[in-house]
Formats: C-alpha cells, structure tokens, sequence
C-alpha cells in the first residue's frame, strides 16, 4: 500500500519569475548547500531551452533515522533524488519528482505543477511513497511523507527568500 504526498505552495510574485528561478543553475547550486544537508551533492544538472533536470544525493546520518528505519538500514542512507520542470507555456509548466535509496525496497515519485500569472504562482505537488516491508512498510511511509513534506517547504522557503534576493 501506498501513501500520498500533497503539497501546494504560493508566491506572490509572477509565475515566471520562480519558473526563471527553478531553471537557473545558480538556483540548484544555493539550494544544495542551503538545505540539502551535509554531504549532499548535486550528481548532475542540465539547464536547456527552459528546462531543468537534476540529480542530486543526499545523506542522512544514521543517528537521526527514525528507529523503524533502523531497524531495515544499517548505518547512512543516501537518498538520490531527481527532478525535471519543464518550459513555461500558456500560464503552466508541468515537472517530475523522485527519490530511492540503493538497497532500500521503496519509491517516492510524483509530480509538480507551477502555474499563475503576472501577479502570484502556485506550485502543486502530487505524488506518492511505497514502501515494500512487510508490518513495517505502512509506518515507514508515513514517516516518509512526513519528512517529504517538511523538505519540500523548506525548498520553497528557501525559492521564495532566493526570488527575493
């Protein structure tokens, strides 16, 4: 079974202002050091014609897993993370999500959609997380969508302070 991930965000400032943000290189690479974590790293970047693709790893320390998780995980976990938006057209763009971790039976994937006008943006993201454990997969997907949420605000906190700038 799976859980899902909602999540919506609002800007008050035009929708192709925080696009132009999410498809800067400078953007991803403030990001990662300001709130990825320590040892978190950007694995790949492509900025082209409106579009961003990026890989990036993140590590928890195993001191600050959930003792569910620890029971499954031995030691770090290194999360690999990607996501795509794409051009900005007709008031919307429309990207993905999704995260694994090597040697873990789980997924996190979704999507994201960024719309507005001249005046404010809303970004909506949509998605889900499954993990495949028995007894202990429904409690580690709820952590799971927990910890998803309070990052991907922390994100957006950390776009709207970057617009700002």
């Amino acid at each position: 079974m799976s859980r899902r991930i909602e999540h919506s965000s609002k800007y008050t400032v035009p929708a192709e202002k925080v696009h132009e943000a999410v498809t800067s290189e400078q953007y991803w690479r403030d990001r990662i050091v300001a709130v990825g974590g320590p040892g978190a790293a950007i694995e790949e970047l492509t900025v082209r014609d409106e579009t961003v693709a990026v890989t990036m790893s993140q590590i928890i320390a195993a001191e600050h897993l959930p003792s569910m998780v620890s029971k499954v995980v031995n030691g770090d976990i290194v999360i690999k993370r990607s996501e795509t938006m794409a051009p900005f057209k007709d008031g919307k763009a429309t990207g993905t999500f999704s995260a694994h971790v090597d040697g873990v039976p789980a997924r996190i994937e979704g999507t994201q959609v960024l719309t507005g006008d001249e005046n404010s943006a809303t970004l909506e993201i949509e998605g889900e997380v499954e993990v495949k454990i028995p007894f202990l997969g429904g409690k580690i997907e709820s952590a799971i969508v927990d910890e998803v949420v309070r990052l991907i605000q922390a994100e957006q906190d950390f776009t709207r302070e970057w617009i700002a700038k």
